[in-house]
């Protein structure tokens, strides 16, 4: 199981805006996410899931791919 968690692909999520004055689901995604504050970044496995969460808050986030 470790072979593929290894192998598998991530993505970099930075947060470039401020979630104030969004929809409180769209800021629970942010949260789900690991980002607080502008500036926060997480990595994250590229994943369905993931990719779901990211297509709600496209305005709010950047993303970059990595393998």
């Amino acid at each position: 199981m470790s072979d593929k968690t290894a192998t598998e692909k991530t993505i970099t999520v930075t947060q470039v805006r401020s979630a104030i004055g969004n929809k409180p689901k769209t800021r629970g995604t942010l949260r789900a996410l690991g980002l607080r504050k502008i500036g926060d970044t997480n990595t994250l496995p590229d994943r369905k899931e993931i990719r779901g969460m990211l297509a709600r808050v496209p305005h709010l986030v950047s993303i970059e791919e990595e393998s």
